[in-house]
């Protein structure tokens, strides 16, 4: 049996430009395949999509920058990592047309704090660094005002699925995926809310 992480052994820390490439690995992760889909069909012929990634998560100005990620660390080596930003729905906003994507932009909660990935290298799984980092995003939820967390979830990813419940989120809506050979769940995408007291 692994045993959790001392509070004093494990700290978290707002990320860096220079984090991207590890950033991009553990959004790999926490995607279940969605981003290698959407770097794929971004990158330039022969490139490897975490370049993509790395690329994209150096941007600024845009919900997934580096500066929506918080990282958990020992000591200096990242062990995993919460990407979490405010969601606002433009109801003007272009529909999705790839079908692939469409189901997961209909799953989305106006004036919520979302998190969009969490991750933690397999190491290190199994001794409460993501339920820790899912208290993170709840501390900068309501450090900005915002009284409800989202966030999405394949109905077949069981162990991220009890995670949520045992925190508290609750279903409210889900689709269909779409299936495609880099996701790696089927059937439905599952949209959770949990009210902050």
């Amino acid at each position: 049996m692994t045993l959790p992480f001392s509070p004093n052994e494990l700290r978290f820390r707002p990320a860096k430009r220079e984090d991207c490439r590890v950033i991009a690995e553990l959004f790999s992760i926490s995607s279940d395949g969605v981003a290698d889909y959407i770097w794929t069909k971004l990158a330039a012929p022969g490139e490897d999509i975490l370049e993509v990634g790395r690329r994209r998560y150096e941007r600024e100005g845009t919900s997934l920058s580096y500066r929506n990620c918080t990282l958990a660390c020992r000591g200096e080596e990242i062990l995993g990592m919460l990407v979490a930003f405010p969601m606002h729905v433009d109801p003007a906003a272009e529909p999705e047309t790839d079908p692939v994507l469409a189901p997961y932009s209909s799953l989305e909660v106006d004036d919520s704090y979302y998190v969009c990935g969490v991750a933690v290298l397999p190491p290190y799984r199994g001794r409460g660094i993501g339920t820790q980092l899912m208290k993170v995003a709840e501390s900068q939820a309501a450090a900005r005002g915002y009284r409800r967390l989202s966030l999405i979830v394949f109905e077949r990813n069981q162990g991220a699925k009890r995670l949520y419940d045992r925190l508290g989120y609750r279903e409210v809506a889900r689709t269909a995926i779409v299936p495609h050979p880099l996701i790696h769940f089927e059937g439905d995408a599952l949209l959770m809310l949990k009210d902050l007291g």
